[in-house]
């Protein structure tokens, strides 16, 4: 492998699948962006959930919410739980009722009417984010998917997508934080300016 090459070529791969993002994900952002904000605006709350470096994104994007992704901005905090951080809940869960039920148990116990899900999955099949959906459904909120590829099976079940198009994981997940960042910062300033 000769190394230099191999990195323009995953700069140049990255870059590209950014500026498809901007081609054909720009309603879906938008979309995203106006819900989030008419949650907030009515005092509801964003759960995430996802595997691996998505359950990584979701403390990411969480933290983004809570604490401030604009430091220009001063506000308070804007309620939002990673269902990924709780190791003895994610442990007793996977023990007693299986890994694939563990957020949807969580989804059970935090989600209220009108809270937003957040489904992060570059494949879109992951059981658990499945079954987190599924039990989002029955209790009323509203479901969003970050998502890759074909969108899996949880294109057809969320309320609304944000598809990343690559079939590269890498790819994918470096779009979902940079989509997460641009709505995290857009929800801020849509709702306390952007006045210290």
């Amino acid at each position: 492998m000769k190394k230099t090459q191999f990195i323009i070529d995953s700069l140049n791969e990255s870059s590209q699948t950014k500026l498809k993002i901007q081609e054909e994900c720009l309603d879906d952002i938008l979309k995203a962006v106006n819900i989030l904000t008419n949650a907030y605006k009515n005092n509801k709350k964003v759960l995430l959930c996802g595997n691996g470096g998505s359950a990584a994104d979701c403390q990411h994007i969480a933290t983004e919410l809570m604490i401030r992704l604009s430091h220009h901005i001063n506000r308070p905090a804007l309620p939002a739980i990673a269902l990924t951080t709780d190791t003895s809940n994610l442990t007793a869960g996977g023990n007693d009722i299986g890994f694939e039920n563990v957020f949807a148990r969580s989804v059970q116990g935090l989600g209220n009417t009108g809270d937003v899900l957040i489904a992060i999955s570059t494949s879109g099949n992951s059981s658990n984010v499945i079954n987190a959906v599924n039990e989002a459904k029955l209790k009323g909120l509203i479901t969003i998917g970050f998502l890759g590829g074909s969108g899996g099976k949880l294109k057809y079940l969320v309320d609304h997508t944000v598809v990343i198009p690559s079939e590269n994981t890498q790819r994918i997940q470096e779009g979902h934080i940079t989509v997460a960042h641009i709505i995290c910062e857009i929800v801020e300033t849509e709702l306390y300016g952007d006045k210290d």
